[in-house]
């Protein structure tokens, strides 16, 4: 059955955003280790905002810039995270637009960009955000491309009314030709598929490795309905069964940790018994460093078929691990 259209997706701010006005004693309350300052004038309280993942405080980040610049368009990270898009790490800045700036500049923790054309746009919570097809764009022109994948990727799998080929499309029609190529190997790949930001990385990952495609979300059909099982990854050719499991799967966050893993342990055997020779099971620190998920690979019984691709390997750690300024 077809997925209805997409709605809007708009995130809130994590914490409560306070200003000058809110806290005239803010300054104070900062040296008291009661408040953290977010962005010039904004701040949120400590006790919320410190257990907070770093994507979530980039997040608080955009919208305390949203109170400074109330007529910006936010794009690339920032519309991203607006939008509930994949955001890796802390980026360092918050990146808008603005309707005529004389240039682009950079300040405190904030990037105002220029542009020959605005970006389509709309007004969502009350910020003005770039849709998220530029917005997969903006990020497939110009970070890594495991990056790219994953926010082209999630944008696809949100919203069954966009395809690779329109933001394929999008990208070439772009004056400036800055990024142009960069993105093309994106969405040659890019899909609704996978269901994860691990999953797509993953799959580039496994390219740049040399290892053979797999095929994605293979269904293993059980002899009584209900029982059946999907497997992120399926090489046929070795009945080899690759699993992207974010760790949090199994961190006790959401129950029992024990429990699911017991529950991975039986859904591996079910698997085995239909025909599964073997099952890699990985995660983020696997993927980051990659010569941890070639041992698992090879470890199953798999072996690169192509030369590896050391340049965006090496970049990766980096590009998924940017830290604030």
């Amino acid at each position: 059955m077809p997925r209805p259209p997409a709605s809007p997706t708009f995130v809130a701010s994590p914490v409560p955003l306070i200003t000058r006005a809110d806290a005239p004693h803010a300054d104070r309350a900062v040296r008291g280790g009661e408040l953290v300052p977010v962005a010039r004038g904004v701040f949120a309280p400590a006790e919320v905002w410190r257990p907070l993942p770093p994507w979530e405080k980039y997040l608080a980040r955009v919208h305390a810039a949203a109170q400074s610049y109330p007529d910006a368009v936010f794009v690339a990270e920032s519309g991203a995270a607006l939008r509930g898009l994949p955001v890796f790490g802390q980026p360092p800045e918050v990146h808008l637009l603005l309707p005529h700036p004389s240039k682009s500049r950079a300040l405190t923790g904030i990037r105002v960009h220029t542009t020959e054309r605005m970006p389509e746009h709309e007004r969502i919570g009350g910020i003005q955000v770039a849709t998220a097809e530029e917005i997969a764009v903006d990020i497939a022109r110009t970070r890594h491309p495991a990056a790219g994948l994953a926010v082209a990727g999630a944008a696809l799998r949100r919203d069954p009314e966009l395809s690779a080929d329109r933001l394929s499309r999008l990208s070439e029609a772009r004056p400036s030709g800055r990024g142009r190529r960069h993105a093309r190997w994106v969405f040659e790949r890019a899909s609704g598929e996978p269901e994860s930001p691990l999953e797509h990385v993953s799959l580039a990952v496994i390219e740049w490795l040399g290892f053979p495609t797999p095929e994605l979300q293979k269904w293993f059909n059980a002899p009584v309905p209900g029982d059946d099982d999907r497997v992120d990854c399926w090489w046929a050719q070795w009945a080899i069964a690759g699993e992207a499991d974010g760790e949090v799967k199994y961190s006790g966050a959401f129950g029992d940790a024990r429990a699911a893993l017991r529950a991975r342990n039986a859904r591996d055997a079910r698997l085995r018994e239909r025909g599964v020779k073997a099952i890699a099971h990985w995660g983020w620190p696997d993927v980051v460093a990659y010569e941890q998920l070639r041992a698992l690979l090879v470890a199953v019984g798999l072996h690169p078929v192509r030369p590896e691709q050391s340049a965006p390997l090496r970049s990766l750690a980096r590009a998924l691990r940017p830290q604030a300024r």
